[in-house]
């Protein structure tokens, strides 16, 4: 009969050592046949068993002491036992299992790492860190909490429609960006070999059929503007308030550029004896450089800046970096607010009556100005706003950007925004005649 080990205690087991030279050692415990605490020159503790399988002589891992004490070692090596006698081979069941998980995962790909990935790969697409940020925190706030854990090869149309439709009436600009970029990532996950088929975030041929058009749900939100005959009396409000809010919102004015273009101004882009200031094409929206002739109103605000050691910003911030844009906002409301107290109309946009935000007064306003109190060509104006040219047979003749002349057009619109309405009114006789 073979010999039947001594039954061992869980501190018995816990008191068994190494009796010292190299190579490892094995006690048998008891309770279950072959079954041994392996013990090596280190101190590491391991189970095994030891049992036949088959023509074959196994040792079966069974997992480390203590993480796997005495009677869950000998529950396990119950159950391994249990499965050998109904003919599985326990180590042979283990590599099959290993190598199904191991294939799983290589064709598993959850929604979330998908994003990451997409995000990884198509990084040079992205203009700046801040684009790239808008992209993920879209995908995390909307998508991520129904897709997030699915796998991508699971994904199919109703479960994109599970993230769109709660806010595809209230929040539409939102769910379309956030659709196209649910289907950029899936796109990624297919041509990577994640899954395979249609993309159910497609729009047409496919959401279309099942969500009403954006444009049909609400109309492009435009910003508030302020009404041309308010403009210089809102500037002169404007000058009157003291604060890098304040001249940073003036500037904007006089630029008819964007809020995050002066809010990143740098002095190393400017050169007030030329009047020009020079937006590298990673700060602009359209990605491509953009020059803004200065007016004389613009330089001498530029002049009378104070700068800081050590920061090259142009309106920084009280505690460093840049300005926020809520920093513009609140100026603007605050113009608002301090009319409607001094017993005037507040300074809203004509149609919708809701107050002016710093991209209607300073942009849009600048547009309205042009078409109905200017002869300066539309296009020059695009030009100034720095849009992007619709026809493509124009943009691609297109070279210069038309500077000197768009120099004559800024120069009036700061004579109007400063009230000198004889000048205006000279550039606009000027302009008829040279037409």
């Amino acid at each position: 009969m073979p010999r039947v080990a001594k039954e061992l205690s869980a501190l018995d087991v816990k008191r068994l050592s190494h009796p010292g030279g190299t190579g490892n050692v094995t006690f048998a415990v008891g309770g279950v046949a072959g079954l041994l605490l392996q013990i090596t020159p280190a101190g590491g503790r391991t189970w095994l068993l030891r049992v036949q399988v088959g023509a074959r002589r196994r040792e079966i891992g069974l997992g480390g002491f203590p993480d796997v004490p005495l009677a869950m070692a000998r529950d396990r090596a119950r159950e391994a036992k249990e499965l050998i006698r109904r003919g599985v081979d326990p180590v042979e069941q283990r590599k099959a299992a290993r190598a199904a998980l191991a294939a799983v995962q290589r064709r598993g790909l959850t929604f979330s790492d998908a994003v990451e990935r997409c995000l990884a790969a198509k990084l040079d697409a992205f203009r700046n860190e801040k684009h790239r940020a808008q992209w993920r925190s879209t995908l995390d706030t909307y998508a991520a909490p129904a897709l997030g854990p699915m796998l991508v090869s699971e994904i199919g149309v109703h479960d994109v429609l599970r993230v769109l439709e709660p806010i595809w009436q209230t929040k539409t600009e939102t769910a379309a960006r956030l659709r196209g970029r649910i289907e950029a990532v899936l796109a990624w996950a297919t041509v990577a070999g994640h899954r395979s088929g249609d993309n159910p975030a497609r729009w047409r041929g496919n959401l279309r059929e099942l969500l009403p058009a954006p444009s049909k749900v609400a109309k492009a939100d435009n910003h508030p503007a302020l009404q041309i005959d308010d403009a210089p009396r809102w500037f002169a409000a404007l000058r009157q308030r003291e604060g890098v809010g304040s001249r940073a919102l003036e500037f904007a004015a006089l630029t008819a550029a964007r809020s995050q273009e002066v809010r990143g101004a740098r002095w190393d882009e400017i050169d007030l004896s030329a009047g020009i200031w020079t937006v590298p094409a990673a700060r602009m929206k359209a990605g491509k450089e953009h020059r803004v002739p200065l007016s004389p109103d613009a330089v001498t605000l530029l002049k009378a800046l104070p700068r800081h050691e050590g920061c090259d910003l142009v309106f920084p911030a009280a505690r460093g970096g840049e300005l926020s844009d809520m920093t513009l906002s609140a100026t603007m409301r605050r113009l608002h607010e301090a009319d409607l107290a001094a017993g005037g109309p507040g300074f809203v946009d004509r149609a919708s009556k809701r107050p002016a935000v710093p991209h209607g007064a300073c942009r849009s306003t600048f547009r309205d100005w042009v078409a109905e109190r200017t002869h300066f060509p539309g296009d020059m104006a695009e030009i100034a706003l720095a849009h992007k040219v619709a026809n493509a047979v124009e943009a691609a003749y297109r070279r210069g950007d038309q500077i000197e002349k768009r120099r004559a057009m800024m120069a009036a619109w700061a004579d109007f925004l400063a009230g000198r309405e004889a000048a205006v009114a000279n550039v606009v006789r000027l302009e008829r005649g040279v037409a």
